[in-house]
């Protein structure tokens, strides 16, 4: 029996293939330190729990295919608070942002159109444009310049008459990169001069250190109708298993589309969005004190990996991620290797190999991403776990 050409071209997760291996060495006795994956390990805000307990129907109901007013209605009210401005009729609530990012590439590419993205990128990215039979094409960044854009001229030869949109995160998953106004202006002209869209994946836009501002392509007043908007409940409200995120445009004729792809599959999950409309009512200062904590960790990390032989890392401005190049052959063997031949005092730890998140075959292969979603003390022994590594390593 055959399969499709479609699943066969994808590729599995490069934050999420390790696990097999992580879980064979707990179950030999080893503890693992998960650096991997943007979980993080903060409360979740108990008024999302009061959300899911003043559900109080009888049916669990469909819902609309846009999602609930009250969850609208607050997704407005906590985007005015970042100078963004949206009417009810150009948002819909989507299973995460991961679902708003599909359906974004799926109404603006046709098959064997292209995506342009800087590269590192979060590696679902491509799985997302493959699903959808377009391809990224990636627009390289590089650590010497905190993974900041090239000029414009360098992104502009990368247009063909298959171009259709511009992906970006900001702040970058993997890099922590926050982009300047005059870096999203850029984007903006482009976008401007070939007819294109900006898809702008602004999930992280709470965690931002060191007073860098905020600045969001829907700050750009004068392509309001070629930005299409990314957010999630999951980073700013340490609710990742929730699944609600939206996607949003003052392109009311894009906006008309995308609502053919939420009826396609129904409905939000009703309990879900009813709780999340609950976390508008969550105290300012469980943002203030999360960014507060999530820079500690940052600031602890990045002074740990800094002072490891041989490796080179950029510190990151926003997000809660670290790419850094370690001082080895092929990060993907290296990962693993900690996990089935490697411990130190009966620990290791796992990451995120670098190459999963670029498209230019051979960039990244000594490159690793590190998330600082966990407490200081576990970062403090992944840091020891890891030069030991790569001590033995590189005998």
């Amino acid at each position: 029996m055959n399969f499709s050409n479609r699943i066969l071209g994808m590729d599995f997760s490069p934050i999420r293939k390790l696990t097999p291996y992580a879980k064979e060495a707990q179950n030999n006795g080893i503890k693992v330190y998960h650096l991997n994956i943007g979980q993080p390990d903060v409360k979740t805000p108990d008024t999302f729990f009061q959300g899911v307990t003043n559900y109080n129907e009888k049916i669990v109901k469909y819902s609309d295919s846009q999602g609930i007013d009250v969850l609208i209605e607050s997704f407005i009210q906590s985007l005015s608070d970042s100078n963004i401005y949206f009417d009810k009729n150009e948002l819909m609530i989507t299973h995460g942002g991961s679902e708003a990012i599909q359906f974004a590439i799926m109404a603006t590419c046709d098959p064997g159109d292209e995506v342009l993205c800087p590269e590192p990128f979060y590696s679902n990215y491509s799985s997302f444009a493959k699903i959808s039979g377009a391809r990224i094409v990636p627009v390289q960044t590089k650590i010497e310049n905190d993974f900041h854009l090239p000029d414009k001229s360098e992104i502009e030869e990368k247009i063909t008459d298959r171009t259709k949109c511009i992906l970006i995160s900001n702040p970058c998953n993997p890099t922590g990169t926050v982009y300047s106004y005059d870096e999203l202006k850029m984007l903006g002209d482009i976008a401007m001069k070939h007819d294109l869209f900006i898809i702008s994946d602004e999930v992280y836009r709470q965690f931002i250190f060191d007073n860098i501002p905020y600045n969001s392509c829907m700050h750009l007043t004068n392509i309001l109708d070629r930005v299409i908007l990314i957010d999630s409940i999951s980073k700013h409200y340490s609710a990742c298993g929730a699944r609600i995120g939206l996607v949003a445009s003052k392109n009311k004729d894009l906006m008309h589309q995308i609502l053919k792809l939420c009826q396609s599959r129904l409905c939000v999950s009703t309990i879900e969005q009813f709780a999340a409309s609950n976390l508008i009512n969550t105290m300012n200062s469980y943002i203030t004190e999360v960014k507060m904590e999530y820079k500690k960790r940052r600031d602890v990390m990045y002074n740990k990996l800094s002072n490891i032989p041989g490796i080179i890392c950029s510190k990151p401005k926003g997000a809660f991620y670290m790419l850094a190049k370690l001082p080895i052959d092929d990060s993907d063997k290296f990962a693993k290797w900690l996990l089935t031949d490697f411990s130190y005092n009966k620990e290791t730890l796992m990451f995120a190999p670098g190459s999963g998140f670029y498209a230019t075959p051979g960039l990244g292969k000594n490159e690793a991403r590190f998330s600082y979603c966990t407490n200081i003390e576990d970062i403090e022994n992944s840091m020891i776990i890891l030069e030991k590594a790569l001590e033995s390593y590189n005998k």
